[in-house]
């Protein structure tokens, strides 16, 4: 394990422990809470985990490799950032894969557009989303995140083209 797992871990026994002897009857009392609270939405996880498993078994990362193609066009820019918002990859998935994408020559603009969207905008996890936040909230935050995505693109772009 890394230090800093191992370090949260203890810090967050610690935070217990004290939080347990300043009073018990809350702690265990939000512990329970929470416990309910992750019961009722573990068919919601156990669902986009499964979309996800489903997506990339659809568009594997070579599939999205071709489709984002290579340099940093405004046509690739965009469908990097759909694409992005489509897919649900792990991050220990995405990184090689930008990585990958920057080897066979994807310009940066586009490679940040697809990560920024990847990890901001959430297409598959909207219904999980609007159950939680509400529908209105849910829609204008991935829109918001998605152009805000694609003004991080165009300034990394600027900054490191």
């Amino acid at each position: 394990m890394y230090m800093t797992t191992i370090l949260l871990f203890l810090v967050t026994i610690s935070v217990l422990v004290i939080s347990l002897f300043k009073d018990k009857g809350k702690t265990i009392g939000s512990m329970k809470k929470a416990k309910g609270m992750m019961g009722s939405m573990i068919s919601d996880i156990v669902g986009v985990l499964l979309l996800i498993g489903l997506i990339l078994a659809i568009i594997p990362p070579e599939k999205i490799e071709s489709m984002i193609g290579s340099g940093s066009s405004f046509i690739a820019t965009i469908v990097s950032a759909l694409v992005g918002t489509i897919t649900l990859i792990p991050a220990f998935v995405a990184f090689p894969l930008i990585g990958s994408l920057k080897a066979n020559g994807a310009g940066i603009t586009t490679l940040t557009a697809f990560l920024t969207t990847l990890t901001m905008v959430g297409f598959v996890t909207l219904p999980l989303e609007k159950e939680t936040f509400g529908k209105q909230f849910a829609i204008k935050r991935n829109l918001l995140s998605f152009i805000f995505a694609l003004i991080i693109a165009i300034v990394v772009g600027g900054i490191m083209g």
